[in-house]
C-alpha cells in the first residue's frame, strides 16, 4: 500500500528549457558542451564545491564572459512554475492521505534563482508542503545512486515498497525500483503530475 509520495522537482513541478544554458553559453563564446562541464554539474550538484568555483570551472570555457553572465545563462533552464501545480499539491497535502517528500538533483544557484523568480510567499507554500525536501546539494548525494535513495527513506524513516516515487528520467526511476520503490516515469510534455489523482494508486503501480 502507497503510503509516500516521493516527488522529483525539474520537469514535475517547474518547467524545464533542457538547451536553454547551451544557447546562452554559446553566445557567450562556448563552442561545444565540453565533458568537463558534466563533471562540474554532478560536483555543483552534490554541494562538493562553491558557487564561485563552480562559475570559474565554466568560465574556463568562456574566457571572455563574465561570472555573473555565465550564471544567467546557467540559469536560463528554469522556466515557469504553474500555478494549477501548486494548488495540487496543496490540495493533496490537505488531504492528509500520503506522507509528501521532495527529491531533486539541484545546486545552490538554481534554487536561489528559483526562489527569486516565483517570489518567497510562493516558495514557502511551495516548501510548506512537503514533510521535507531533499536537494542533492546538500545532502551530498544524487540520483540515480542508490545510496541517494536509501538516505532518504533511512532518513525519513520510511518503508521502500511503500513509495510511489515520480520523475522524469528513467535511469533514476529504474535506479529506485531496484530497492523495491514503486515508481511513475513521467513523460515531460505528455503527462502532467496533476493526474496523479486520476489514478488508483495502490492499483496502479
Amino acid at each position: 500500500m502507497i503510503k509516500t509520495l516521493l516527488f522529483d522537482f525539474g520537469a514535475i513541478f517547474i518547467n524545464l528549457d533542457k538547451k536553454g544554458p547551451v544557447k546562452a553559453f554559446e553566445k557567450l563564446g562556448l563552442t561545444h558542451w565540453p565533458e568537463s562541464f558534466e563533471t562540474l554539474n554532478q560536483q555543483f550538484e552534490v554541494g562538493a564545491i562553491s558557487n564561485i568555483q563552480f562559475l570559474e570551472g565554466l568560465q574556463k570555457k568562456m574566457p571572455d564572459a563574465s561570472l555573473e553572465a555565465i550564471q544567467a545563462g546557467w540559469n536560463t533552464i528554469l522556466l515557469d512554475f504553474p500555478w494549477y501545480r501548486l494548488e495540487f499539491l496543496e490540495k493533496l497535502k490537505a488531504q492528509n492521505q500520503y506522507r509528501l517528500f521532495l527529491l531533486s538533483n539541484t545546486d545552490a544557484i538554481h534554487i536561489a534563482a528559483f526562489r527569486k523568480k516565483v517570489g518567497e510567499e510562493f516558495y514557502l507554500r511551495f516548501e510548506n508542503c512537503f514533510e521535507k525536501i531533499y536537494f542533492s546539494y546538500e545532502i551530498h548525494l544524487r540520483k540515480p545512486n542508490l545510496a541517494c535513495y536509501e538516505y532518504v527513506i533511512r532518513n525519513s524513516q520510511l518503508k521502500a515498497d511503500e513509495i510511489l516515487f515520480i520523475d522524469d528520467k528513467k535511469e533514476n526511476t529504474d535506479a529506485a525500483q531496484q530497492l523495491g520503490i514503486k515508481i511513475w516515469n513521467l513523460q515531460e510534455n505528455i503527462e502532467d503530475v496533476t493526474s496523479l489523482f486520476k489514478l488508483n494508486l495502490n492499483n496502479s503501480f
